[in-house]
């Protein structure tokens, strides 16, 4: 070896930079100030979504009371229509009056012929008939209005009910005649009266 040659020793590998103790905090803070802005997301969809509601319901109420309003008046103008009065101005006037329900989604229900539902229809009248099988209101005297699944006002209707006396009458009239079977006395063979009698003697 000559005396310009060196030895090469060991490489030395220059130190790993120190890790900075404020490290874990700023993820600490990420974490945290992440999980804020989450929580206030939702808090603001939660907002909205009641504002809305609120919203809907405060319009539905205030179609609600409108149309409440214009009810006696589609009364006046059904009673009108049944007496052929509905002609000229009036019929144009009654045309917007239910228009105006239409806007609001506003239907009328209750004809004659429908089953009878306590959840629609107000009986007023009843009678009994042998031309229906299940209560029905056979006539409308004043119309129901709903809107959407929502009944606004009740139809008021009379409601025929199935005659029970014509069906009942079969039963009691089989009854009757059994009845009589039974307390009819039965001769015995001699023809002299009920068995058990001792025929009297010649």
């Amino acid at each position: 070896m000559s005396e310009n040659e060196t030895v090469a020793g060991p490489e030395v590998l220059p130190p790993a930079p120190p890790v900075a103790a404020g490290d874990d905090d700023l993820s600490r803070q990420l974490a945290e100030r992440t999980e804020d802005l989450q929580r206030v997301t939702a808090e603001y969809a939660n907002y909205r979504r009641r504002v809305d509601r609120d919203r809907t319901l405060v319009v539905d109420q205030a179609a609600e009371r409108f149309a409440a309003q214009l009810f006696p008046i589609v009364d006046d103008i059904e009673r009108a229509r049944d007496h052929g009065d509905l002609n000229g101005a009036f019929k144009v006037v009654a045309d917007r009056v239910l228009g105006l329900l239409d806007g609001l989604g506003v239907e009328a229900f209750g004809v004659a012929g429908d089953p009878f539902d306590p959840s629609l229809h107000e009986a007023v009248l009843h009678d009994t008939s042998d031309e229906v099988s299940v209560p029905t209101a056979t006539t409308v005297l004043r119309q129901g209005f709903r809107r959407g699944d929502r009944v606004l006002r009740t139809a008021m209707v009379a409601v025929s009910e199935p005659a029970a006396g014509a069906a009942a009458a079969a039963p009691v009239a089989a009854d009757g005649n059994a009845s009589a079977e039974a307390a009819a006395p039965v001769q015995d063979a001699t023809g002299n009266g009920a068995p058990g009698e001792t025929p009297a003697a010649g």
